[in-house]
């Protein structure tokens, strides 16, 4: 049997954490999900996002009914660790922490490799020059210095004000070799600590497991759908995934989705498409306006998707704005 897909529910939301997981869904099961972690290099951004892959509802109602995925109560997953789960995490933490190390070191030592080779008898003489003029500004400097001493010398005031405290005159740094070297002395030498974003490595995380939607409602970690508008949606959702579209959020466009002909990495959308629950749900004219002029101007066809509920079927309508100018 295949290995269901953890789906982590934290406040009736779904996340995916995995990446191997989110380029299954999306691969295979045309689920694609919205990234809303910020990345570690570019804390302060929310143009590019990483892990976790947020789930619309939909696409969990899908998953579980499909078999393809399990969700995950978080909240109750955390236990009290036995003394034999410890020691195992322990264990697995200086291994991770030797292997860091260890890449650290490389690294180290590749980067000096480099910086050998790139060294010429050219590059060393303008080196040796660029170090012999600046010892000599220095050296001016300092008589220059001496001078300005001895002149204001009486001043004794002046003198004291201005001199630095001794405890905080600047130390030169030493060299990443130096550095390196007591790195090797100090027993707890520095390294990259790695902290996971869920709890699934730690032996004491065993969460509640619901692999049906009756289940985990019962459980109260997830309601989705309980309308019949919810009901609806999931109904039409499945019906394009299953002719093979790619859906999207489509709130920005005064949709529900936006309907893509492959991935969304790939294709712009074609539809922006909304659920009408019922076949006597009421469709003003002027909504028919708004959504073939909207459409038009984000070069889109207004999808209008009706559920019978009773014939088990969808009817789509599209809407453009024709003859336009």
């Amino acid at each position: 049997m295949a290995r269901k897909i953890p789906l982590h529910v934290s406040n009736q939301n779904a996340f995916v954490w995995s990446t191997e997981d989110a380029a299954t869904l999306r691969k295979i099961h045309h689920i694609t999900g919205m990234l809303t972690g910020t990345l570690p290099t570019m804390a302060q951004q929310n143009v590019f996002l990483g892990m976790p892959l947020l789930l619309m509802p939909e696409e969990v109602v899908l998953l579980i009914e499909n078999q393809v995925a399990i969700l995950f109560d978080d909240a109750h997953g955390h236990n009290p660790p036995t003394a034999e789960e410890r020691k195992r995490w322990e264990e697995l933490t200086k291994q991770r922490r030797a292997l860091s190390i260890q890449s650290l070191e490389s690294t180290r030592r590749e980067k000096e490799n480099t910086r050998g080779q790139k060294s010429t008898p050219a590059a060393e003489l303008k080196r040796k020059e660029r170090e012999a003029k600046k010892a000599q500004k220095l050296a001016a400097a300092a008589a220059a210095a001496a001078a300005s001493t001895n002149s204001v010398a009486d001043d004794t005031s002046l003198v004291t004000l201005l001199a630095p405290d001794e405890q905080n005159v600047h130390t030169p740094r030493p060299s990443s070799s130096t550095l390196f070297t007591v790195a090797e002395k100090d027993p707890h030498p520095a390294h990259t600590i790695v902290i996971p974003g869920t709890s699934d490595d730690h032996p004491w995380f065993r969460p509640p497991e619901y692999d049906t939607l009756d289940a985990a409602r019962e459980a109260g970690i997830w309601t989705y759908p309980s309308t019949i508008s919810e009901r609806a949606k999931c109904a039409v959702f499945r019906d394009l995934i299953e002719k093979g579209y790619f859906i999207g959020g489509g709130i920005k466009f005064g949709g529900d989705w936006l309907v893509y002909p492959g991935d969304q990495l790939r294709y712009h959308s074609h539809f922006a498409a909304t659920v009408y629950p019922t076949p006597a749900s009421k469709l003003s004219p002027m909504e028919i306006v708004a959504h073939g002029r909207l459409g038009t101007g984000t070069k889109k066809a207004h999808l209008l998707c009706g559920w019978d509920d009773e014939r088990k079927v969808v009817d789509y309508y599209s809407v453009e704005w024709a003859n336009f100018g």
